[in-house]
């Protein structure tokens, strides 16, 4: 590691509170990563008969415990629990729901309030609104970290090709640009969701679209500026082809402004996402979702523990990223002095 990099990582270490949220985020998006170990309505691990099954993994018929029924055993089914009961055990996750779990049996469960049962209660459909949460963290992380990911690689590909290259090239990307970044993202994703139908990928696709050109303008003038160092010249002199000293030479300075709006962006996609979820324009409907779960509380304001939860899970995420990216920021400012 060079002295540099060195300073840098120093730098953003002694920022407590970057270095906080980045452990609290950290965290938090590596626990949901394993959301089916956290909040399933399958049990981890089966006990029965002397054999050890794993429902997680693979499905098993009701007559593998003893039941009458060829058909994937019901495992909140009370009589297959005391079936597998009679003679093993059952590892059930701390949370025994899933995002899709409609809860019955327990009286009015619609919209029930947080209770030891129900740590942040029940949404409109019957359904456990920390085991939604749990799911849907994961799917706005995921998705922004992938769309922040690709849009980084086009626009960083495409302002260094401005910026090196100058002239009718860099006239004529940039005209594009302006007219791209002009057309109605919104709309166009109301027209296409009334014969497409929102996917993950699909809804990626249609982002990666309009988001590439965030970090387009940063690379193009670090390249333009870049292209006439001495270093650069005496490299196009010596015969070296254009994308080696675009690649090896230039962007690694370009890319010390670039690093420090990731956060941001990472920020802006997961914001993105809810916002459509929120308008119904985003992942399909059933799907775990921060957007649904704020659409649920504007809907059903007898049932304020929904937006709190909602809000604040939102606020949190936006705050850490925040406040990462802050940190980042510092930490490649060559102004900044270590207290």
């Amino acid at each position: 590691m060079t002295p540099l990099n060195r300073r840098r990582l120093a730098a953003f270490r002694a920022s407590k509170r970057g270095m906080g949220s980045l452990a609290v985020f950290g965290l938090l998006f590596f626990l949901s990563l394993f959301a089916e170990l956290l909040a399933n309505d399958r049990p981890i691990l089966i006990w029965y008969d002397g054999g050890l099954y794993s429902p997680l993994v693979r499905d098993y018929p009701e007559t593998t415990f003893g039941g009458d029924f060829p058909t994937n055993a019901v495992y909140t089914d009370q009589e297959v629990q005391k079936l597998i009961e009679a003679k093993g055990w059952i590892l059930w996750p701390p949370i025994p729901y899933s995002y899709n779990t409609v809860l019955k049996g327990e009286g009015r469960m619609a919209l029930q309030p947080p209770s030891w049962r129900h740590l942040l209660g029940t949404d409109d459909q019957a359904r456990d609104v920390m085991a939604r949460l749990i799911y849907g963290f994961r799917i706005s992380v995921l998705f922004g970290l992938a769309l922040t990911l690709l849009s980084s690689v086009i626009g960083i590909v495409a302002g260094a090709v401005q910026g090196y290259f100058g002239g009718l090239v860099d006239l004529s990307i940039q005209r594009f640009m302006e007219i791209w970044s002009s057309m109605p993202t919104l709309y166009l994703l109301i027209i296409l969701a009334s014969f497409i139908q929102p996917g993950f990928w699909v809804l990626l696709g249609i982002m990666l679209l309009f988001s590439w050109m965030s970090l387009v303008g940063l690379v193009r003038a670090e390249f333009l500026r870049g292209r006439n160092f001495d270093y650069v010249r005496a490299a196009r002199a010596l015969g070296m082809v254009d994308a080696r000293i675009m690649f090896r030479h230039i962007l690694p300075n370009a890319m010390t402004a670039a690093l420090t709006y990731l956060p941001f962006i990472l920020a802006g996609s997961v914001t993105t996402l809810t916002s459509l979820d929120f308008l119904g324009f985003g992942l399909p409907v059933g799907s775990p979702s921060l957007g649904e779960l704020l659409l649920q509380g504007k809907n059903n304001l007898n049932a304020p523990w929904l937006a709190f939860t909602g809000f604040m899970v939102i606020a949190l995420m936006l705050s850490l990223l925040v406040f990462i990216g802050e940190a980042v920021r510092d930490a490649f400012n060559p102004r900044k002095v270590l207290a």
